[in-house]
C-alpha cells in the first residue's frame, strides 16, 4: 500500500500548491489598488480554484490515512 501513501502525499502536495497559488492571486489584487467592486469580483474568482485545491488536498490526506490503515 506503499502506492496510496505516495499518491495521497502528492495529492495533498499539489492541493496546497493550488492554495498558494490563490493565496498570491488574492495578494496581488489587493496590492492592484482595486475598487471594493473591483476586489470582490476578483476574490470571488479565486474561490472556486481555493474549493478545488483544499478539496484535493483533503482527498490526498484521506487517501494517505487509508493506505496507513491497510499497511
Amino acid at each position: 500500500m506503499q502506492w496510496m501513501i505516495w499518491g495521497g502525499a502528492l495529492l495533498s502536495l499539489i492541493g496546497l500548491l493550488g492554495l498558494m497559488l490563490s493565496i498570491l492571486k488574492v495578494a496581488k489584487a489587493k496590492r492592484a489598488g482595486l475598487s471594493d467592486e473591483e476586489l470582490r469580483a476578483a476574490v470571488q474568482k479565486v474561490v472556486p480554484l481555493n474549493m478545488g485545491a483544499l478539496f484535493l488536498s483533503v482527498i490526498g490526506l484521506m487517501v494517505v490515512m487509508v493506505g496507513i490503515s491497510f499497511s
